[in-house]
């Protein structure tokens, strides 16, 4: 199956799906651990109440660690799109250091540039705006360079070393806004734990001889959102989370107002 599927599917399916899950494990533990009470051990449930404990630990232990990596990328996807406006912005800036010719094309080029990176965060948009960005980099990268080949000056490698800081930025928020996700195997180990948590948690409430819904629905329901959080946060293009866009709305809007 595609793994571009699974990033399709609305946050609901994905919470719905887990909860499913958690509740079908528990459900499979408690018929296990019912037929076990009734036919083969009596002592087992003191047994496995410790076993339960740990794996419960475990499976919060791993859900932190996802919650942490999910969050500091999410953190980090903000950082760079405040930075890439700065960067954007410092060359926009720059580009008034150069002859009127010069000037007026990069400027335009830069304000196609932020409103091309504004429709790359559309998942509809976003094959089509990246390499349109890249083309518009290779453009003003062109001009740079031809520019500080024919006047080399202090202003023109400032204005070089913008366009540089730029296009390092893009990469920048490509790597980690389309990439960087959290490892597979983290998602292995959580799916193991999680699974195996809950088999064990409903062998538990088997030995007991009644499922305890009141105390394992809220208990599947809650541990159903938090996955689903971390889900989302691994979903930057499709997710609930979404990175604001503010500051590039911001320059932009400046971009605008500029009069030439």
């Amino acid at each position: 199956m595609d793994p571009g599927f699974f990033e399709t599917l609305p946050m609901l399916v994905v919470y719905l799906g887990i909860t499913a899950i958690i509740l079908l494990s528990i459900e499979m533990g408690y018929r296990v651990g019912d037929k076990v009470h009734r036919d083969y051990d009596k002592e087992a449930p003191m047994s496995v109440g410790p076993l339960v404990g740990g794996l419960l630990s475990m499976l919060a232990f791993v859900l932190a660690i996802s919650y942490s990596v999910a969050a500091s990328l999410n953190d980090s996807r903000k950082q760079y799109v405040l930075d890439e406006a700065n960067a954007i912005g410092t060359a926009y800036l720059r580009a008034d250091l150069l002859d009127g010719k010069s000037k007026r094309e990069v400027k335009r080029l830069l304000k196609e540039y932020v409103d091309t990176r504004l429709e790359a965060v559309s998942p509809e948009n976003l094959t089509e705006a990246l390499a349109r960005s890249v083309q518009i980099q290779k453009l003003l990268w062109a001009r740079a360079v031809a520019i500080s080949v024919k006047a080399p000056s202090q202003n023109t490698q400032l204005f070089v070393q913008s366009i540089n800081d730029m296009i390092d930025l893009h990469e920048k928020r490509v790597t980690v806004g389309l990439r960087a996700r959290i490892p597979a195997s983290i998602w292995l180990a959580l799916l193991t734990i999680s699974s195996l948590a809950m088999v064990t948690l409903g062998i538990q409430i088997g030995f007991s001889g009644s499922r305890k819904l009141v105390a394992t629905i809220p208990m599947s329901l809650a541990f159903a959102v938090l996955t689903t959080l971390v889900v989302d946060l691994d979903r930057p293009q499709a997710g609930m989370t979404k990175v604001g866009q503010e500051t590039m709305l911001d320059l932009r809007a400046s971009m605008r107002h500029d009069v030439q």
